[in-house]
């Protein structure tokens, strides 16, 4: 009997009784598991008979089924990052341990790591996720402590070695301006508040991400002076420069407005403002002077198909530096490998926010103040952030 007439028939008999279902529905799993080892079928249609079936496929993390499935999932963000994932890390790996590499465009959205671990049904080994979240799937008990015997931190970043994280690359947001509707090159965030000396609409982030921090700064707070970020005073800055200001939802929505001319500056990801520095010859740039440097991190949620063991040399493997300067080259994501920036090109340096010169200048994001209890209720500093944020935009 099929898998395929076995879920057509629990739907068209549903007055079977439960025991009795439950005992079937185990048995064509165990004809799932088994077509699983043998390859012929992949692990996500072994999740989704499951799902249908109503069961948690505990097979998929034991040992002969984990071991036979040969295959390392990676959830990410989708679009050219899937591909370059695929062919810069997943292809070496594939090759100097056997285990198929298999990108997840989808997202990994925290809900969805800890909805997986909680039911037992964890599709992903590894996820690409942000510090702030990674912070909050850790308090979660939903992903694995990274196993440092086996990822280097000799080559990571001095911050960008978390207990649960290893960074993965780097992410500025960086002060991006048209050269040719500006008197002088702007600076700082002080101004990019300065409406007078330099007129014009400028765009901000709608969510706080990247955002909270250059408004500190243009408050007149030092770089290492930051933290702890005042919401009061960063709903006020942000009100004063209210009549000039729009706000960008998406990366492709911050270039458009550029490329729209409808904004002489804006708070963007370093990756938009290199990709509009490239179309417009230059005429499009940015400063790294007080950006945000922040890190994405590698993520292993509890229990995952492959394996601790496996998930782990995968990161190890991703930390080579070449393959990271292949991915700035690809993707504008800066490598987190020290040793990276030396093997960067020429044509690259300026472009990368890991460079010693850029590094020195930026703002260290510190995602442990967002997870902070705000003194409101039940809200993190993360949760109140959100509120106020928006609230200032809007009102």
């Amino acid at each position: 009997m099929s898998l395929t007439r076995t879920l057509y028939e629990k739907d068209l008999y549903p007055e079977i009784e439960e025991a009795h279902a439950s005992a079937f529905g185990r048995d064509c799993m165990e004809i799932a598991a088994d077509r699983l080892a043998k390859g012929e079928i992949d692990r996500r249609t072994f999740l989704l008979a499951a799902t249908f079936l109503g069961l948690v496929p505990a097979t998929l993390g034991s040992g002969s089924a984990r071991a036979a499935a040969k295959e390392l999932v990676i959830a990410n963000w989708g679009g050219p990052a899937r591909d370059a994932y695929a062919n810069i890390l997943g292809a070496p790996f594939e090759k100097a341990t056997g285990i198929k590499v298999v990108i997840d465009g989808t997202g990994p959205l925290p809900s969805k790591v800890k909805a997986m671990v909680d039911s037992g049904a964890v599709v992903w080994d590894i996820c690409d996720m942000d510090t702030a979240k990674t912070l909050v799937l850790a308090k979660q008990n939903a992903i694995e402590p990274i196993d440092y015997t086996i990822v280097d931190k000799a080559k990571l970043p001095p911050k960008g070695a978390y207990e649960y994280g290893s960074a993965s690359y780097i992410l500025s947001y960086v002060l991006t301006y048209n050269k040719q509707k500006v008197a002088s090159a702007p600076s700082s965030w002080k101004d990019f508040w300065d409406v007078k000396k330099f007129p014009g609409t400028r765009t901000v982030r709608k969510q706080p991400d990247g955002m909270l921090e250059s408004v500190m700064l243009a408050a007149g707070r030092a770089k290492n002076e930051v933290y702890p970020i005042d919401l009061k005073l960063v709903v006020a800055k942000i009100r004063e420069l209210k009549a000039n200001l729009i706000a960008w939802s998406s990366g492709s929505q911050s270039q458009e407005m550029f490329h729209q001319g409808e904004v002489v500056m804006g708070n963007l990801w370093h990756t938009r403002a290199t990709i509009l520095h490239r179309e417009s010859a230059g005429r499009l740039t940015w400063t790294w002077n007080e950006a945000l440097l922040s890190y994405s991190m590698w993520n292993v949620p509890r229990k995952n198909p492959a394996g601790r063991e496996a998930a782990m040399r995968f990161l190890a493997s991703a930390q080579d530096p070449q393959q990271q300067v292949d991915l700035l080259r690809a993707m504008g994501s800066g490598p987190v490998n020290p040793a990276a920036a030396a093997l960067v090109p020429h044509d690259l340096k300026m472009f990368d926010p890991g460079q010693p010169a850029a590094v020195a200048v930026q703002v260290a994001h510190n995602p442990f103040w967002y997870e902070e209890p705000s003194g409101r209720g039940n809200l993190t500093n993360d949760a109140l952030a959100r509120e106020m944020w928006l609230d200032a935009l809007s009102g």
